[in-house]
């Protein structure tokens, strides 16, 4: 199934994944995470993003973030690609390319998948093996949402700050919601929409995004049209079955 067009749109919350060239890592130690932190909170703040969770893993970035401006998270992505590479080959004496093309990205239906989307990004490190506690891992948001420490990069959206009137309260009620397993379903979902570009929400949003930007967030149905016998007798078509999405077996 082919990706459909990429969508900037102000004020609606993306997912954005990058992955490293033929999934090789793209950090090789503290400093570069921390370098890529510092560009990403300046590449956000100049082209106007509030990012709300993201997690680093030695092959893979993944974001949460809103645009404020139009093109807003494709500038910053551009921005901190470039930034990034150069600060990386500079580094370890290499050349040529880091990552695995373009970023992918899915806008997101912030109501009813938002916080779910915070999960599925800072849970990564736990399902890879990377951390045997979310808290543990130093490169991702967790910590910012689950605890009282703060990231001067992260800038809260109001669905998180809406679950309590002070740091402590917020905190509390954001690490219940990890108390139970991700359903696999979900987990396959997200990761779906995520690898073909498509929008993560139910049918009353996607049609709210197919006004606002004029144009198809539905993927085509696959497969041939129906065929009529000379009395015009409907005749099944072949649809092939969809691919399912490849997520760890542990979600």
């Amino acid at each position: 199934m082919p990706r459909l067009p990429r969508l900037n749109l102000i004020d609606i919350p993306q997912h954005i994944v990058q992955v490293g060239h033929n999934n090789l890592p793209c950090f090789f130690d503290e400093e570069d995470y921390q370098f890529y932190l510092i560009s990403l909170r300046s590449a956000a703040d100049q082209y106007r993003v509030d990012v709300h969770a993201y997690v680093l893993l030695p092959n893979m970035v993944q974001i949460i973030a809103t645009p404020r401006v139009p093109n807003g998270i494709s500038s910053m992505m551009q921005s901190l690609g470039r930034r990034y590479v150069q600060y990386v080959n500079h580094r370890y004496k290499r050349s040529g390319t880091l990552w695995a093309g373009r970023y992918k990205s899915s806008l997101i239906d912030s109501d009813a998948y938002l916080l779910t989307c915070y999960r599925y990004v800072e849970l990564r490190p736990l399902y890879l093996g990377l951390a045997e506690s979310l808290a543990d891992y130093p490169w991702s948001s967790f910590n910012h949402h689950a605890s009282v420490e703060d990231s001067d990069v992260i800038t809260d959206h109001r669905l998180y700050r809406e679950l309590g009137d002070t740091p402590r309260v917020r905190a509390e009620a954001y690490r219940k919601l990890f108390r139970y397993r991700f359903d696999r379903r979900l987990l396959e979902y997200i990761a779906e929409t995520i690898k073909l570009g498509q929008v993560l929400g139910g049918d009353v949003f996607k049609d709210k995004i197919e006004q606002i930007a004029n144009q198809r967030v539905r993927p085509l149905k696959r497969g041939r049209p129906r065929k009529t016998s000379g009395e015009n007798k409907p005749v099944a078509s072949d649809v092939p079955e969809e691919k399912a999405a490849e997520v760890e077996s542990n979600g």
